[in-house]
């Protein structure tokens, strides 16, 4: 959905996305990837070769998707931001989520979008009614990320070394969890 097409209920607001949303998650997400390399375990290469269906399918708009995808929408109405959570479906780990592909684009940044996405995410996980943790991995050293976190309930349980490799460097990866439980969470 372009700027142009957003309803004037999609203007500064963060909500679970839809299947016509697709095309500008994806704009957004390749957008990610090639900017933060990083940032992600996938490179934009591997996800621009994916056909629209497997983004629509990310977006897990039923209730019984393995993921669900929320973003943020500017004053415009454009989507400027996303970040989703995928669910476990083994019986033993069911009660875990991961939260993956957290982005706000440049224009958008220090604006509280990401701290919105988290809070959702975390909201969307307690409202399930059966999930206990919320999961994520941060590259080690993008601190304005793991504060992002840590800010909205996550701890760090350990890192990961040379968990990907970006060029010639091999990065290591910050492992956080959020109790749904907790105080203050």
């Amino acid at each position: 959905m372009s700027a142009s097409e957003a309803s004037p209920q999609d203007r500064d607001i963060v909500r679970q996305l839809n299947a016509a949303d697709t095309q500008a998650y994806r704009a957004v997400m390749l957008d990610a990837y090639a900017t933060h390399p990083s940032a992600f375990t996938s490179t934009v290469e591997e996800r621009a070769a994916l056909p629209l269906s497997w983004w629509m399918q990310r977006l897990g708009a039923d209730d019984g998707g393995e993921s669900i995808v929320y973003g943020a929408f500017d004053d415009c109405g454009a989507l400027v931001g996303a970040a989703g959570l995928s669910f476990e479906t083994r019986q033993r780990t069911s009660h875990k989520a991961t939260l993956f592909g957290m982005s706000v684009t440049a224009s958008a940044r220090r604006a509280g979008f990401g701290r919105r996405l988290v809070l959702a995410l975390l909201d969307h996980a307690r409202a399930r009614g059966h999930l206990r943790l919320v999961q994520l991995t941060v590259t080690e050293g993008n601190e304005a990320a793991q504060k992002l976190y840590e800010d909205c309930g996550f701890r760090v349980f350990g890192t990961e070394p040379l968990a990907i490799a970006v060029g010639d460097a091999l990065l290591a990866k910050v492992h956080m969890w959020c109790d749904l439980e907790a105080p203050g969470s």
